[in-house]
């Protein structure tokens, strides 16, 4: 039986996979897309100690390489659920079960939806929530931006390098990100800001999206932005379905932990952005990873 298993490959699941697997445990970790988590989706970091800057996807595979580097291994599987038995736990996964006498769920989260007409028939059509991914196709073109917080604003600026014009759409009239970040974002001249406009519909034509239709936040009146794309970055919610009858979520869906981040369940554990906290980056993230791996490994010998 495996002395752990890990839900996610992220930052924290690869920190957790390093540390505990270094440290004599056995370990495998487990994912349903591209280990690296949410650096796939991000441009570049500029705040991680050490590394001034670095391309999001370029530190995921080196963490990826990193993290497995002690005899970790790596299961390309989804999780649909957790079951605690006392002294060990089971991983239910679409193909099969696993078996672990630890658990750390690192499973992250995924973006929330604006939850608008024309949102989930254009996704993949223009509607998409990774600029990395998708904004070379829109080389040239206008595209608009949803969100005033960190992620939506540095991927306004990411996409004024590629695009031809970015309308960034706010619900209010003040930025959420980080000064340094929104400072970027206004010294760019091909950034309009449309400030206190919420969306309202996607637009389309030919099958494509064609626009953007935003309310006033004050009067309601609609106005169309005419934009070939539309990059929703309105938030995000815990990836924890899985572990939902377990009794360690709080009422958002975040896992509740001690400072060992170990769960009321003894042997489940949780780590990054996954977990009950204020600050979700890729720091705060390995270290929860360090911590939990570390302890795992200590209580097994």
């Amino acid at each position: 039986m495996l002395d752990l298993a890990i839900i996610g490959a992220g930052p924290a699941g690869l920190t957790a996979a390093l540390y505990a697997s270094r440290a004599g445990a056995s370990v495998t970790v487990i994912e349903a897309g591209a280990p690296g988590g949410k650096l796939n989706l991000t441009a570049d970091i500029e705040n991680y100690p050490g590394i001034k800057s670095m391309q999001g996807p370029q530190l995921a595979y080196q963490m990826y390489e990193h993290g497995l580097s002690f005899g970790a291994s790596l299961e390309m599987r989804e999780v649909t659920g957790l079951e605690d038995h006392g002294d060990y736990k089971v991983v239910k996964t679409s193909t099969g079960d696993i078996e672990a006498k630890n658990v750390i769920i690192a499973s992250g989260t995924k973006e929330r939806k604006m939850n608008v007409p024309g949102e989930e028939e254009l996704t993949g059509h223009g509607v998409s929530y990774c600029a990395v991914c998708d904004g070379p196709f829109f080389k040239g073109k206008e595209v608009a931006v949803v969100g005033g917080g960190n992620s939506a604003i540095e991927e306004a600026v990411y996409l004024s390098t590629i695009a031809s014009t970015v309308h960034v759409v706010m619900r209010r009239d003040v930025f959420r990100a980080d000064k340094i970040i929104s400072d970027k974002a206004l010294a760019a001249d091909n950034i309009v800001f449309h400030f206190k406009k919420k969306p309202h519909a996607v637009l389309s034509e030919d099958g494509k999206v064609s626009g953007l239709e935003v309310s006033d936040s004050d009067d309601g009146s609609l106005s169309v932005i005419n934009v070939s794309a539309v990059f929703p970055f309105v938030g995000n919610d815990p990836v924890t379905g899985f572990a939902k009858d377990l009794g360690i979520l709080d009422e958002r869906g975040y896992v509740l932990t001690d400072e060992h981040m170990e769960t009321k369940v003894k042997g489940i554990f949780a780590i990054g952005d996954v977990r009950q906290k204020d600050l979700r980056q890729v720091v705060t993230a390995t270290n929860d990873g360090a911590i939990a791996g570390q302890y795992i490994a200590n209580s097994l010998r």
